[in-house]
């Protein structure tokens, strides 16, 4: 618990379960490499080496304290602000080194990166554009059909029209769109408003 130093906690059992690895020396190493790489990282002036990086109190459920010292200036150890802007602009890169996540493999006086958003694997302008265009080729099909059934509509109306003209029945003319029925000449036509006139005078 000393300044600049920070405590780590892996929980390796249970985020790999069966395939869980033990810690030992070689992923001690590993720590440090990881630890020394995003220092470097960081900041490009960084001359971190593996051996700056100093692990105490290693324990058998894996958690242990680590700093980081500067052998270049008199300062014994970077300071802690530096180590967790570093630790926390390489968190992924560290995670996916021990195969573990920020609740697997925490450091506890660092807070936890926001893990980048999940894009879908369509774009949604692409969603967009084929709901649009669904409902387009939708209108067209429905403008065609429509269309299809009022002229086998009128196809069929003319037929009958002619079907009944040809038997003589009826004779329908049209006159600006409406139907007419053709007066027949020849049996004349009467009206019942001069029928009554008619009837008062005596024939000649």
């Amino acid at each position: 618990d000393a300044q600049n130093a920070f405590k780590v906690r892996l929980s390796i059992k249970t985020a790999l379960g069966d395939n869980a690895y033990a810690w030992d020396a070689n992923e001690e190493y590993l720590f440090k490499a990881m630890v020394a790489f995003a220092m470097r990282r960081y900041s490009s002036k960084s001359t971190t080496q593996i051996s700056d990086v100093l692990l105490c109190n290693v324990t058998d459920r894996v958690s242990f304290w680590f700093v980081v010292t500067d052998s270049s200036q008199n300062v014994t150890t970077v300071p802690g602000s530096v180590v967790e802007a570093a630790i926390r602009m390489n968190r992924n890169r560290i995670n996916s080194a021990f195969l573990l996540s920020d609740k697997t493999l925490q450091f506890l006086k660092i807070t936890s990166t926001l893990s980048p958003p999940v894009e879908p694997s369509t774009p949604v302008w692409l969603i967009i554009f084929g709901v649009v265009l669904c409902l387009i080729v939708a209108g067209i099909v429905f403008l065609v059909v429509a269309g299809i059934q009022q002229h086998k509509k009128k196809n069929k109306e003319s037929t009958e029209r002619e079907d009944l003209e040809e038997k003589g029945e009826v004779t329908v003319t049209v006159e600006n769109g409406i139907p007419c029925e053709a007066l027949d000449l020849k049996a004349g036509h009467v009206n019942g408003v001069f029928a009554a006139d008619d009837e008062r005078f005596t024939s000649l």
